[in-house]
């Protein structure tokens, strides 16, 4: 197909047309992709920021903002990992829908750390420092007591302390100091797993354990109670080196790329239209269109 305009010729031929598209169509679905990014980011802090105004609660009553006991993600370390998993592919759409929610919920209560349970998640590094951050599981004081006087079973949560250096040698992982008794304050994070390539716990029969990635549904048949179906990344407090930021690149940085990707695209567009002109008198104003 030929088309002529403004004093110049195009020659369209199907195969150059769309091997120009393709590529446009790298560019392109990085920029929509970038822009999404901005946009999940965006609702991110907005959630955060609303939660935060709502004001802190316990493990009971995230339990009960999130829709049900927590035991999708429960189970005993004793013939019951199957029987998690089963239940967590149970659950509803809608009940999944509802823990999103909670995401960025903040948190604050007196909690006592379930011994031995240390998690190491592997893979952190800080200034340029190999080293694992510090997962525990916890249980809220007062719910332990309120479960005491009712019967009914406490509840308990992960909670990432903070960062600590790896030793000298791979297969020797450090043993962190857990206090007793702590004070949680932390934000409460749903999205917390990621692709995952392998194995994720390393058990060798002893504590700690090095894990790559948090994942409550995994971790859960090590405990005997309920587990919240996320991650608290603690805020203040810590024996550990505090490092979580909720959002890393803000929502204005990913618009830039949306657009920069987007310019790219168009710029590919334009590089072949102009690769493929040709001078050519033309009628003023005409566009002729002829089929070659």
């Amino acid at each position: 197909m030929k088309i002529s305009a403004f004093g110049h010729c195009w020659v369209l031929r199907w195969p150059w047309v769309l091997a120009v598209l393709a590529v446009a169509a790298v560019p392109a679905g990085l920029s929509v992709w970038q822009w999404q990014r901005g946009e999940d980011k965006l609702a991110t802090l907005a959630r955060i920021a609303q939660w935060e105004r709502e004001g802190a609660v316990g493990l009971a009553r995230l339990a009960a903002l999130a829709g049900g006991d927590g035991r999708a993600a429960a189970g005993g370390r004793s013939g019951e990992r199957g029987a998690a998993g089963a239940s967590a592919t149970r659950d509803s759409a809608s009940v999944r829908a509802r823990r999103a929610l909670v995401d960025g919920v903040q948190l604050d209560f007196e909690a006592r750390w379930i011994a031995p349970m240390v998690w190491l998640v592997d893979n952190r590094v800080l200034d340029r420092q190999p080293g694992y951050d510090v997962v525990i599981a916890v249980e809220d004081i007062a719910d332990l007591r309120a479960a005491g006087s009712s019967g009914a079973a406490p509840r308990a949560a992960l909670v990432n302390l903070g960062w600590i250096p790896a030793g000298g040698a791979r297969d020797v992982l450090p043993l962190p100091a857990i206090p007793a008794q702590l004070r949680v304050q932390g934000l409460f994070r749903t999205d917390v797993t990621g692709l995952l390539l392998g194995a994720n716990v390393e058990d060798h029969g002893r504590w700690p354990m090095r894990i790559q990635q948090p994942d409550p549904e995994q971790l859960a048949p090590w405990l005997a109670v309920p587990l919240a179906p996320g991650l608290i990344q603690q805020q203040q407090a810590s024996p550990f080196h505090i490092h979580y930021q909720p959002v890393v690149l803000p929502p204005e940085r990913h618009r830039g790329y949306a657009l920069q990707w987007a310019l790219i695209a168009l710029a590919v567009i334009g590089v072949a239209l102009a690769a493929s002109a040709r001078r050519r008198p033309a009628e003023s104003g005409e566009i002729a269109h002829e089929q070659s």
